[in-house]
């Protein structure tokens, strides 16, 4: 004997979550000077906001997807990167 098991209906008391636009927060600043190129920034960045420029050293080409993890600036050798974060203007009030 098999049982056959059905999805419960969509309540109507629970109102979906509206998505919530992604916005960046947090802003790249490299120091190119101080950058010897190793690339650990641009192997372990999770958004792939970083990408190696026209001079072997990692630039910010897609600054809108930097969640400010941070990985690049605690793991960076050279201390070549830091983040500056964003702040949420919702939690200012």
């Amino acid at each position: 004997m098999t049982t056959l098991q059905v999805a419960a209906p969509p309540r109507a008391d629970i109102e979906p979550r509206p998505r919530q636009k992604r916005t960046p927060r947090g802003e790249v600043h490299i120091f190119e000077n101080w950058c010897k190129g190793c690339g650990l920034c641009i192997a372990f960045c999770p958004t792939g906001t970083l990408v190696l420029g026209m001079n072997n050293r990692p630039q910010a080409i897609y600054p809108e997807k930097c969640i400010g993890c941070r990985w690049c600036e605690l793991h960076c050798p050279d201390f070549a990167i830091f983040i500056v974060m964003d702040e949420d203007p919702a939690e200012l009030n």
